[in-house]
């Protein structure tokens, strides 16, 4: 059985948000087989192993990315989707550019989270480079997003048996 709920995280490289997130997301939709999840990059090449500080901070949280391979986005990629969240205005922005035809599956990460300090539809920071304290940010912005995702996509989408 196909999930009915294809989501789909998108950032720059697809090595450090994106993974993270959908790391996070599968460990939050666990038991559940009406999702699936998955990851790509407006800037990625193919095949490359998440970061370092990502696949830490997924493994000390027990939502460890075995075996993860970056991919770039592809019209194919958002075709399957029900759902795209990018990680920033600017992604968003690339895949309107470059994808116009399916910007109606297109949302923020942070779209239905009210962060504090920044407000409804904030940009998950990037933390290359950062050191690992921005990694840590990452996650918890994303551990802050995706319950809040979940409730939309449970809201508006049918769940099929």
């Amino acid at each position: 059985m196909t999930a009915s709920k294809r989501v789909l995280f998108v950032c720059t490289g697809n090595t450090c948000r994106s993974p993270m997130a959908e790391a996070l997301f599968r460990k939050a939709i666990e038991g559940r087989n009406d999702y699936s999840v998955g990851s790509a990059g407006v800037a990625a090449s193919k095949g490359s192993p998440c970061s370092r500080e990502t696949a830490e901070i997924c493994k000390a949280v027990k939502a460890p990315l075995a075996n993860f391979k970056s991919q770039p986005v592809s019209a194919k990629l958002l075709e399957d989707a029900t759902h795209v969240f990018t990680m920033t205005k600017g992604h968003l922005a690339v895949l309107e550019e470059h994808f116009p035809e399916f910007s109606d599956k297109y949302y923020l990460a942070c779209e239905f989270v009210d962060l504090p300090g920044k407000g409804l539809g904030a940009d998950v920071p990037d933390p290359i480079g950062m050191g690992k304290s921005a990694y840590v940010e990452v996650a918890k912005v994303m551990e802050q997003a995706i319950p809040a995702i979940i409730a939309y996509i449970d809201q508006t989408t049918p769940r099929k048996a």
